[in-house]
């Protein structure tokens, strides 16, 4: 790769539209260049890749303090989804719009060796009903179906009552870096009244696949590796209302730490990742729902899972 600064042309005929073009040109240099930049010195300038006790600890407390905002909406006089607390953010919602904001400032907050991502998205999902929302949740083995790409395998382990295990292998791919995850999970649901839930969901093993695709395919073990993704916790809730139901999530990371010297290209990707993927999340899930009556049987995605997830993709495309 020629990393040299292109030369600006000169003379007369050099016109504001070719300035512009030269700065696209220049811009794509520029950034190939930091790139290259994050490769070489990454690795000796980063955070620890491996989980150490004391992120472990903060992230467990930042978790029960999670816990215990989400038993603060269930008082009375509170409000029990986010929505609701500012009636423009409830009627952009109620029109269709998936609203993605992150639950502090910049939606991190650092820890020792590392930084918790938290964010919060709200959709409403027209002419269907609480219950045929949980039919689609409770479907893990369609998962993979359901958030395709990013979910490339899925399965249900156990379930007892509101219970359920179930594990997923994703696939991340970010500043040309693809990085492919094998976890467990656990998810547990309240019934807070005969029209509205809340839950809990939570990783209890997440493991990096190394050389996915290969003979020399393995995982390494958990709280090892690339430090992507080390623990993952969400909070869930639903209101059957108007016509349809109301879901939000709030979805919380435990990741490595982002380099001082490179957080100035670094954060913003990783804002960018965070938002879409919650808004790609609620939108895919929407659209699960709305499949739910061509697949038959427990389990069963049925055979409209690959014109789903084309819709679900061209959805999310800038037009």
């Amino acid at each position: 790769m020629d990393l040299r600064s292109p030369q600006v042309p000169s003379g007369r005929g050099y016109r504001p539209g070719r300035l512009q073009s030269f700065e696209r040109q220049a811009g794509k240099y520029y950034f190939a260049a930091s790139l290259l930049l994050i490769m070489i010195l990454a690795p000796a300038l980063s955070c620890g890749a491996e989980l150490q006790s004391d992120t472990l600890a903060a992230w467990n407390h930042y978790i029960v303090q999670a816990k215990e905002r989400m038993n603060s909406r269930l008082g009375a006089g509170s409000h029990f989804l986010w929505v609701d607390e500012e009636p423009d953010r409830a009627r952009r919602v109620r029109s269709g719009e998936i609203v993605v904001a992150p639950v502090n400032g910049s939606g991190r907050t650092d820890v020792p060796n590392g930084l918790i991502h938290d964010w919060i998205g709200a959709a409403f999902f027209p002419d269907t009903t609480i219950e045929k929302v949980f039919a689609t949740m409770n479907d893990y083995a369609c998962y993979k179906d359901f958030y395709g790409p990013t979910v490339i395998d899925s399965k249900l382990l156990s379930r007892d009552g509101l219970e359920s295990s179930f594990s997923m292998r994703w696939l991340k791919q970010a500043l040309l870096v693809t990085t492919v995850m094998d976890a467990d999970y656990k998810a547990h649901y309240f019934v807070r009244s005969e029209k509205s839930r809340y839950g809990f969901a939570w990783s209890t093993r997440i493991q990096d696949v190394v050389d996915y695709g290969l003979p020399s395919e393995h995982k390494l073990p958990p709280g090892t590796g690339s430090g992507f993704i080390w623990r993952l916790f969400s909070i869930s809730r639903f209101e059957q209302r108007d016509g349809g139901v109301y879901v939000e999530l709030e979805a919380m990371a435990l990741s490595r730490c982002v380099p001082t010297c490179l957080g100035w290209l670094v954060n913003p990707v990783v804002r960018r990742i965070s938002q879409s993927s919650l808004m790609r999340s609620l939108s895919q899930t929407r659209e699960a729902v709305r499949s739910l009556p061509q697949r038959t049987g427990p389990d069963s995605c049925g055979s409209q899972t690959g014109e789903l997830r084309a819709r679900s993709v061209n959805k999310l495309r800038p037009n």
